[in-house]
Protein backbone atom coordinates (compact mmCIF):
# COMPACT_ATOMS: atom_id res chain seq x y z
CA UNK A 1 0.00 0.00 0.00
CA UNK A 2 1.02 3.40 -0.87
CA UNK A 3 0.37 7.14 -0.07
CA UNK A 4 -0.04 9.77 -2.48
CA UNK A 5 -0.50 13.75 -1.69
CA UNK A 6 -1.84 16.45 -4.07
CA UNK A 7 -2.23 20.36 -3.28
CA UNK A 8 -4.67 21.95 -5.59
CA UNK A 9 -5.14 25.82 -5.35
CA UNK A 10 -8.74 26.49 -5.54
CA UNK A 11 -7.85 29.45 -8.17
CA UNK A 12 -6.13 26.59 -10.25
CA UNK A 13 -8.65 23.72 -9.48
CA UNK A 14 -8.72 22.74 -13.79
CA UNK A 15 -5.47 22.57 -14.73
CA UNK A 16 -3.72 20.98 -11.10
CA UNK A 17 -7.45 19.07 -10.91
CA UNK A 18 -6.01 16.74 -13.92
CA UNK A 19 -3.16 15.46 -12.71
CA UNK A 20 -5.36 14.15 -9.37
CA UNK A 21 -7.70 12.61 -11.95
CA UNK A 22 -4.91 11.14 -14.48
CA UNK A 23 -3.36 9.16 -11.52
CA UNK A 24 -7.12 8.18 -9.96
CA UNK A 25 -7.86 6.41 -12.88
CA UNK A 26 -4.71 4.79 -13.61
CA UNK A 27 -4.28 2.80 -9.78
CA UNK A 28 -6.19 0.97 -7.93
CA UNK A 29 -7.21 3.19 -5.13
CA UNK A 30 -8.46 2.40 -1.57
CA UNK A 31 -8.90 5.49 0.10
CA UNK A 32 -9.22 9.23 -0.48
CA UNK A 33 -8.98 12.13 2.39
CA UNK A 34 -9.34 15.53 1.16
CA UNK A 35 -9.10 19.25 3.20
CA UNK A 36 -9.50 22.91 2.24
CA UNK A 37 -7.31 24.50 3.87
CA UNK A 38 -5.78 28.16 4.11
CA UNK A 39 -1.92 28.55 4.42
CA UNK A 40 1.07 31.43 3.13
CA UNK A 41 0.27 30.36 -0.72
CA UNK A 42 -3.28 30.70 -0.21
CA UNK A 43 -6.81 28.77 -0.45
CA UNK A 44 -5.56 24.93 -1.98
CA UNK A 45 -7.31 21.22 -1.69
CA UNK A 46 -5.35 19.12 0.38
CA UNK A 47 -5.53 15.34 -1.01
CA UNK A 48 -4.00 12.31 0.24
CA UNK A 49 -4.22 9.49 -1.63
CA UNK A 50 -3.99 5.75 -0.21
CA UNK A 51 -3.79 3.10 -3.15
CA UNK A 52 -2.52 -0.44 -4.15
CA UNK A 53 1.20 -0.70 -5.56
CA UNK A 54 -0.09 -2.52 -8.94
CA UNK A 55 -1.33 0.41 -11.24
CA UNK A 56 -4.46 -0.94 -13.31
CA UNK A 57 -2.34 -1.09 -16.85
CA UNK A 58 -0.16 -3.54 -15.21
CA UNK A 59 -3.12 -5.61 -14.81
CA UNK A 60 -4.64 -4.94 -17.97
CA UNK A 61 -0.71 -5.91 -19.51
CA UNK A 62 -1.30 -9.24 -17.13
CA UNK A 63 -4.95 -9.97 -19.03
CA UNK A 64 -3.49 -9.06 -22.42
CA UNK A 65 -0.17 -11.51 -21.88
CA UNK A 66 -2.66 -14.60 -21.06
CA UNK A 67 -4.12 -14.55 -24.37
CA UNK A 68 -4.32 -18.31 -26.08
CA UNK A 69 -1.94 -19.27 -28.97
CA UNK A 70 -4.04 -21.09 -31.08
CA UNK A 71 -1.55 -22.64 -33.09
CA UNK A 72 0.02 -24.57 -29.82
CA UNK A 73 -3.61 -25.42 -28.17
CA UNK A 74 -5.44 -26.62 -31.94
CA UNK A 75 -4.08 -29.40 -34.02
CA UNK A 76 -2.91 -29.04 -37.14
CA UNK A 77 -5.64 -29.68 -39.00
CA UNK A 78 -8.35 -27.53 -36.78
CA UNK A 79 -5.38 -24.80 -37.03
CA UNK A 80 -6.07 -24.70 -40.45
CA UNK A 81 -9.49 -24.79 -40.55
CA UNK A 82 -9.35 -21.71 -38.26
CA UNK A 83 -7.05 -19.40 -40.10
CA UNK A 84 -9.47 -20.06 -42.92
CA UNK A 85 -12.53 -18.80 -40.64
CA UNK A 86 -10.34 -16.20 -39.34
CA UNK A 87 -9.87 -14.85 -43.19
CA UNK A 88 -13.56 -15.06 -43.77
CA UNK A 89 -14.29 -13.16 -40.20
CA UNK A 90 -11.83 -10.47 -41.32
CA UNK A 91 -13.50 -10.26 -44.80
CA UNK A 92 -17.11 -10.17 -42.85
CA UNK A 93 -15.82 -7.40 -40.65
CA UNK A 94 -14.51 -4.99 -43.79
CA UNK A 95 -17.53 -5.40 -45.63
CA UNK A 96 -19.74 -4.88 -42.53
CA UNK A 97 -17.04 -2.10 -41.36
CA UNK A 98 -16.76 -3.41 -37.77
CA UNK A 99 -13.99 -5.09 -35.90
CA UNK A 100 -13.09 -8.43 -36.39
CA UNK A 101 -13.99 -9.55 -32.58
CA UNK A 102 -17.49 -7.88 -33.04
CA UNK A 103 -18.30 -10.58 -35.76
CA UNK A 104 -16.89 -13.83 -33.71
CA UNK A 105 -14.51 -13.88 -31.30
CA UNK A 106 -10.88 -16.03 -31.49
CA UNK A 107 -12.34 -18.64 -29.00
CA UNK A 108 -15.63 -18.57 -31.14
CA UNK A 109 -13.76 -19.17 -34.39
CA UNK A 110 -11.50 -22.28 -32.66
CA UNK A 111 -14.93 -24.18 -31.25
CA UNK A 112 -16.40 -23.52 -35.09
CA UNK A 113 -12.81 -25.08 -36.28
CA UNK A 114 -13.05 -27.58 -33.59
CA UNK A 115 -17.07 -29.12 -35.47
CA UNK A 116 -16.90 -32.17 -37.32
CA UNK A 117 -18.95 -30.09 -40.10
CA UNK A 118 -19.15 -26.15 -40.40
CA UNK A 119 -22.50 -25.27 -41.59
CA UNK A 120 -25.13 -22.69 -40.48
CA UNK A 121 -27.10 -25.27 -38.25
CA UNK A 122 -23.82 -26.55 -36.26
CA UNK A 123 -22.79 -22.48 -35.74
CA UNK A 124 -24.88 -22.24 -32.88
CA UNK A 125 -24.00 -25.02 -31.01
CA UNK A 126 -20.88 -22.94 -30.11
CA UNK A 127 -20.96 -20.85 -27.12
CA UNK A 128 -21.29 -16.76 -27.81
CA UNK A 129 -23.05 -17.91 -31.13
CA UNK A 130 -26.63 -17.60 -30.79
CA UNK A 131 -29.78 -17.49 -33.62
CA UNK A 132 -28.92 -13.64 -34.61
CA UNK A 133 -25.48 -13.77 -34.86
CA UNK A 134 -25.49 -17.09 -36.85
CA UNK A 135 -28.22 -15.70 -39.16
CA UNK A 136 -26.22 -12.49 -39.63
CA UNK A 137 -22.53 -13.39 -40.36
CA UNK A 138 -22.69 -17.52 -40.06
CA UNK A 139 -23.93 -17.61 -43.99
CA UNK A 140 -21.12 -15.82 -45.05
CA UNK A 141 -18.61 -17.18 -43.06
CA UNK A 142 -19.65 -20.48 -43.79
CA UNK A 143 -20.03 -19.53 -47.61
CA UNK A 144 -16.18 -18.29 -47.41
CA UNK A 145 -15.18 -21.16 -45.70
CA UNK A 146 -16.98 -23.78 -48.11
CA UNK A 147 -15.41 -21.72 -51.35
CA UNK A 148 -11.70 -22.22 -50.15
CA UNK A 149 -12.40 -25.84 -49.06
CA UNK A 150 -13.65 -26.92 -52.46
CA UNK A 151 -11.03 -24.55 -54.43
CA UNK A 152 -8.04 -26.74 -52.04
CA UNK A 153 -7.42 -23.55 -50.25
CA UNK A 154 -7.85 -24.18 -46.67
CA UNK A 155 -5.63 -21.32 -45.20
CA UNK A 156 -5.43 -18.19 -47.25
CA UNK A 157 -2.62 -17.10 -45.34
CA UNK A 158 -0.06 -20.07 -46.03
CA UNK A 159 -2.06 -21.08 -49.18
CA UNK A 160 -1.55 -25.15 -48.40
CA UNK A 161 -4.15 -27.18 -49.76
CA UNK A 162 -5.96 -29.10 -47.43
Amino acid sequence: MQFKFFNIPVNDIENAGEELNKFLRSHRVLEVWHQLANNNNGVAWHFSVKYLDSPKSLQQEKKQNDRIDYREVLDEETFTKYSCLREGRKAIAAEDGLPVYAVFTNEELANVARLPEINENSLTTVNGIGHKKAERFGKRLVAFYSDNSKKGIVNPLLNEPK
